[in-house]
């Protein structure tokens, strides 16, 4: 029997695929979908940007095919290809990418065949025959990229020893992610290493067709990715490490720069340098801050990167303790689960906090109020009701995130502790 989920987070794996898209400069989307499924998808990933995404197509003009009873009964192949058409002609891209909605994957259009027609014609139209149905937005994520590595990426023609590739910081779904990508890319940078975001510095399809020259992928995620890594490695040669969560405040950080440091074979004295540089940058702003926040027993709601990010430099480097953490993404593999609980639990200065996984609204508001000792919660828009019945601080830090509007601040790294910081002061 299939099981109803309340305020389920993110949406389909068209979503996915789209967030990744849309954040990537001169790269324009094509649905071949139903009337509404661009702005319903979109919507929930991008919903904390004000609709809107930060490069080229914005998420509610996004050209469609909009499938109507006629294109269901006769096939709407006739009607994908005018829409590409019409794209190209009117959208000054580098790069379009065709995705089915459900309901072309239900009738089971080609649209391999029509955009290998484009491609004669010298059309750089890459298809992407997954329905929205086939799974969530983080399996979106994977696809794009399994995307990108069999028909976009290109044979290195040599490696460059000092470039790395950035993966595991999904746009969109986390709500940083901008600011996060700039700040781990600026601590890369100070060891001497060239960074491939995909998606700041207005970096392009360009970039992401010479991905396979790099030396390294970083994926800064405890479980996703895992597909396209192995596909990465086998087609083109690249090695990647796997840093569970979002690395935040000196401690995470300087574990994350010495991993990153040994798989390279950086100069330990170029590695010091840095990581006591920024200890000191960090720590002379959070010597003022101190008797500012009272010590807090803390509960945290949100994906699964964020929630380890956030715990263990609230935990290690703040010392607050830690009394719940939710996981509230569908995760199914066991060892993911291991790694995960691993991260929350290998704590250096609090007891482990309970882990619970349900992506359920309904547990996860049970979860925090059967918590009667709790005096912060860190979670997303979801949470604020059960919050404020609770009477206890709350902040927004997780997605969805639904009032606020976010360029470019971060949470990852020194700079972004210093940020989360601030944001708890401000909402005491």
């Amino acid at each position: 029997m299939s099981e109803v989920v309340e305020n389920p987070r993110g949406g389909c794996v068209l979503a996915g695929i789209n967030s990744v898209l849309g954040a990537i400069d001169r790269v324009c989307p094509i649905y071949h979908a139903g009337p509404g499924c661009c702005m319903q998808s979109t919507a929930s990933d991008q919903g904390q940007s004000g609709n809107k995404n930060s490069c080229f197509v914005s998420s509610v003009s996004i050209p469609s095919t909009n499938m109507l009873e006629r294109e269901v009964v006769f096939g709407g192949t006739k009607k994908l290809e005018t829409t590409i058409q019409g794209a190209i002609d009117i959208m000054d891209a580098d790069a379009f990418f065709v995705l089915t909605g459900c309901t072309a994957g239900i009738i089971g259009d080609d649209i391999e065949s029509i955009t290998e027609k484009f491609k004669e014609k010298g059309h750089k139209v890459y298809p992407i025959d997954t329905p929205g149905f086939a799974g969530d937005s983080n399996l979106g994520y994977e696809v794009i990229w399994n995307t990108m590595i069999e028909q976009v990426m290109e044979e290195p023609k040599e490696k460059v020893e000092n470039l790395v590739n950035l993966f595991g910081i999904i746009p969109y779904h986390d709500p940083f992610w901008s600011g996060n990508l700039e700040e781990i890319s600026r601590l890369l940078k100070k060891l001497g290493l060239k960074v491939n975001t995909f998606f700041t510095e207005h970096q392009t399809i360009e970039t992401i067709k010479t991905a396979p020259e790099a030396a390294l992928n970083i994926i800064l995620h405890p479980w996703i990715f895992k597909g396209p890594a192995g596909k990465f490695s086998e087609k083109f040669g690249v090695p990647s490490i796997r840093y569970p969560g979002i690395p935040i405040g000196a401690s995470d950080t300087k574990r994350f720069l010495f991993m990153v440091g040994e798989a390279l074979n950086i100069d330990d004295r170029l590695l010091n340098e840095v990581i006591e540089e920024e200890d000191d940058y960090v720590y002379h702003y959070l010597a003022q801050a101190i008797g500012t926040l009272s010590w807090k027993r803390f509960a945290v709601a949100a994906d699964a990167s964020t929630a380890v990010g956030i715990t263990r430099y609230l935990a290690n480097d703040y010392s607050f303790t830690p009394v719940l953490v939710v996981i509230t993404e569908p995760i199914f593999r066991q060892e993911d689960k291991e790694r995960i609980i691993a991260e929350l639990t290998s704590l250096e200065y609090a007891r482990p906090p309970k882990v619970v996984f349900t992506a359920d609204q309904y547990e996860i508001n049970k979860g925090l109020m059967e918590e009667e000792d709790i005096t912060l919660v860190i979670g997303s828009s979801n949470e604020e009701e059960i919050t404020s019945l609770k009477e206890v601080q709350f902040i927004v830090a997780a997605f969805p995130i639904k009032d606020r509007l976010i360029f470019n601040r971060a949470y990852a790294g020194y700079r972004g502790s210093l940020t989360l910081i601030e944001d708890l002061y401000d909402n005491l």
